[in-house]
């Protein structure tokens, strides 16, 4: 998954580098580095998170563990987090397991295990709540799904489920079968991410998936789409659409 805003609570310099390293060369933003448990709360509320990674023991004090009661104790403003830390105190975890941390890591960390638990984490925990604070629209993209934000709602939209997209001016209207979004950004940027090959560009402003075409008119340059829509594709585009299996 890319374009998570993270959150880092460390006071280890070496171990920050090492993260910050690691998260951008995945592609997620890193919204702020915190060292101490009084930062972390005003960055966490102040900023646009998406997960957290929480170190334990901030100086000699297990602040992190605090930092994740205090924010587990209001719920709609809750967000995903990992511990990652290098105590094997068997009564450290036992009080960081009662705040329901997505995982709880070892220092060193390694790469792809970080990775793998932060994609868990985003999915297992906007799948089940669909809760964002943000009020801003914006995107995560998986390999067969989009989160979509909506107003103060994460939506789960099936890349199947998209019947097309059209830009318009610096945004995108998504068309699926049971909505529209509306994101800010380019159609070529989101072609980027619509890996499947059922996505075709028949238009400079259009993407179709292809499941989803009812009827081709070669004559007039339109499909029909599921849910009555109709859309144009340009000369430039009918190679693309003479490629789909056509019988005559």
């Amino acid at each position: 998954m890319e374009n998570l805003n993270i959150l880092i609570i460390e006071d280890n310099e070496e171990v920050i580098e090492d993260l910050v390293s690691t998260l951008e060369n995945y592609n997620y933003n890193i919204i702020d580095v915190a060292r101490n448990y009084k930062d972390a709360l005003t960055s966490y509320y102040k900023n646009s998170i998406d997960l957290v990674i929480i170190d334990i023991f901030l100086g000699d004090n297990p602040e992190g563990i605090a930092f994740a009661e205090t924010i587990s104790t209001v719920p709609n403003s809750l967000k995903p987090f990992l511990f990652l830390t290098s105590s094997k105190d068997r009564n450290i975890f036992e009080r960081a397991k009662l705040t329901n941390p997505f995982r709880y890591l070892l220092k060193p960390f390694n790469e792809f295990e970080l990775i793998y638990a932060i994609e868990m984490a985003i999915e297992k925990f906007y799948g089940q709540l669909n809760v964002f604070a943000s009020k801003e629209e914006d995107t995560i993209i998986a390999h067969t799904y989009l989160f979509i934000k909506k107003k103060s709602i994460l939506k789960k939209v099936k890349l199947s489920d998209i019947i097309y997209i059209e830009v318009e001016n610096r945004y995108c209207n998504i068309i699926t079968i049971k909505e529209k979004f509306v994101i800010q950004i380019s159609l070529s940027k989101v072609h980027e991410y619509l890996i499947q090959d059922f996505f075709r560009q028949v238009h400079r402003k259009h993407i179709v998936n292809t499941n989803r075409i009812e009827e081709i008119s070669l004559s007039k340059n339109t499909l029909l789409l599921q849910n009555n829509h109709l859309i144009s594709f340009s000369d430039s585009y009918r190679a693309t659409i003479k490629e789909l299996a056509i019988l005559k």
